[in-house]
């Protein structure tokens, strides 16, 4: 195995006679790069797992990989090849010797490389996985560590990132949660974040350390489902030289590194019962022990956790200490779901647009059929499935003025068609959550309700601009200003009608 550096296209053969065999041809080097290209492209699409991964190579034999990420970004693998992963039957034998011979014409005694070839069973392949992603942990925090200073003076772009009003929002949930934000940010307080995935635990974690009396101390962050229970011990609390089978050096655990500052421990949930009880030590008394030492360390570190679990019922179940949960439970920051707050959707969608946005990119925003589509679409996956798709578009469509609804991903379009709901608004509706209309209201007051509500927030959201909202409602600007004089929503507001700046 070796450290794969791709950007230097550096691979060590392996000790398997037909993979050197391989490797000595052109065309053989040319396929073995092209196998290791598909395990470090299947790294990079996962981006932050941490769990190992397998590929068959040109030749039928396993790679199996572990990511290196530093400070949580994909840096590389740590991989082994060359081992069948069952026993080669002789039929596999013949086909693996023909393509050989092909590579390497004129090639012999292809029995002795028969004979060395390696096989690991299962047992054997779980051990390997483990030493991988345990190897590849460590190279991520060495490369951390030499990035890391004492005293972390956080750049100011990093800070303004993270401020409340950079967190897109504006509907109800949201300002009860900026509310939160504003009490529990200068105080030192342990805080739990609770919410479904995908809605910006993290970035809400973030704005409570940058905004408060620690923004210029580290923040570290760990999700707690990343690894089996060893590995999370030592990524969290360090261990000694020589404690385990490959410990070379002392490390320092994660709560050493956030010494001063904060750590966010996400989806602490997953924990086990063992390490809640170290965890619970820590909070309590601000010391742990490294894996495999004798000597106590004091820490002064603020603790922000979350989870996407109801811990109270975890407890109810044993399934999570209950000291631990009041002590972690402090105060209670729920973030809402998507759904919940549709209110917000038109402004993230503007955002993501602006974020996304390329270079030679002509989409200046989406069709009203395609707003209305995400409208009604219940975002399982929140804030991240949005961006996603978002960006998806502007990849399709991005040469498009306005990005049609038959761009929209087909599970979204299915959704929104199998739930009935596909022409529940009318066409030029933004998608907003409105209140039921009474049964006995007649059509033309509940279309004239709809109308006034979309224009006078459509101005609130433009603050002004009649082209944009215009265009965005999918009618001309001349029918806006003649609504808009009908509901009297032009009092006190200016014709903003300047050319929009592209991001």
């Amino acid at each position: 195995g070796t450290v794969f550096e791709w950007a230097k296209g550096n691979i060590v053969p392996p000790p398997n006679d037909f993979c050197r065999l391989s490797l000595f041809s052109k065309e053989g080097f040319r396929r073995c790069t092209a196998s290791v290209r598909v395990l470090n492209d299947k790294f990079k699409l996962s981006k932050k797992s941490r769990r190992s991964q397998f590929h068959e190579c040109h030749l039928g034999f396993a790679i199996v990989g572990a990511p290196v990420l530093v400070n949580g970004e994909y840096d590389g693998m740590l991989y082994v090849e060359g081992f069948s992963r069952q026993e080669v039957s002789p039929r596999e034998a013949e086909q693996l010797k023909v393509k050989i011979a092909e590579l390497n014409p004129g090639t012999t005694d292809l029995e002795r490389a028969l004979e060395r070839m390696l096989r690991h069973g299962e047992s054997d392949v779980e051990k390997i996985c483990d030493l991988l992603e345990f190897g590849a942990n460590e190279i991520g925090v060495f490369e951390a560590d030499q990035a890391k200073r004492e005293e972390v003076t956080v750049p100011q772009d990093t800070a303004e990132r993270y401020r409340f009003e950079n967190i897109v929002g504006r509907s109800g949930p949201m300002l009860d949660v900026f509310k939160v934000l504003e009490r529990v940010c200068n105080s030192e307080s342990t805080v739990l974040v609770n919410g479904e995935s995908g809605t910006g635990k993290e970035l809400v974690a973030r704005a409570i350390h940058y905004n408060g009396l620690r923004k210029t101390k580290p923040f570290v962050v760990q999700n707690c489902s990343a690894f089996n229970d060893n590995l999370l011990e030592s990524a969290l609390f360090g261990h000694t030289k020589g404690s385990f089978t490959g410990a070379i050096r002392d490390k320092k655990g994660l709560f050493e590194l956030a010494d001063g500052g904060t750590f966010f421990l996400d989806e602490v949930g997953d924990m086990s019962p063992a390490l809640q009880v170290k965890l619970l030590r820590v909070l309590q008394e601000g010391t742990f022990t490294p894996v495999g030492g004798n000597a106590t360390k004091q820490v002064d570190v603020r603790v922000i956790a979350a989870t996407h679990k109801d811990l109270g019922e975890m407890v109810k179940k044993g399934e999570f200490r209950e000291d631990l949960y009041y002590r972690i439970n402090v105060i209670r920051l729920e973030v809402p779901p998507l759904r919940n707050r549709r209110d917000d959707l038109p402004i993230l969608i503007d955002h993501f647009l602006r974020k996304h946005r390329r270079e030679g990119q002509k989409a200046r925003g989406l069709s009203s059929e395609t707003m209305q589509l995400l409208a009604q679409y219940h975002w399982p996956g929140n804030i991240r499935e949005l961006e996603n798709e978002i960006e998806r578009l502007l990849v399709l469509g991005g040469d498009l003025e306005l990005i049609p609804a038959e761009l929209v991903s087909n599970r979204i379009r299915d959704a929104v068609g199998a739930s009935g709901s596909g022409t529940a608004l009318p066409s030029g509706a933004a998608p907003f959550t409105r209140p039921p209309v009474s049964p006995m209201a007649k059509l033309n007051d509940a279309v004239e309700s709809l109308e006034r509500d979309l224009i006078g927030q459509g101005l609130a959201r433009t603050k002004g601009n009649k082209s944009r909202l215009a265009r965005e409602l999918g009618i001309s600007r001349s029918n806006l200003i003649l609504k808009i004089q009908k509901y009297a929503l032009d009092a006190g507001s200016e014709d903003v009608d300047e050319v929009e700046t592209r991001s």
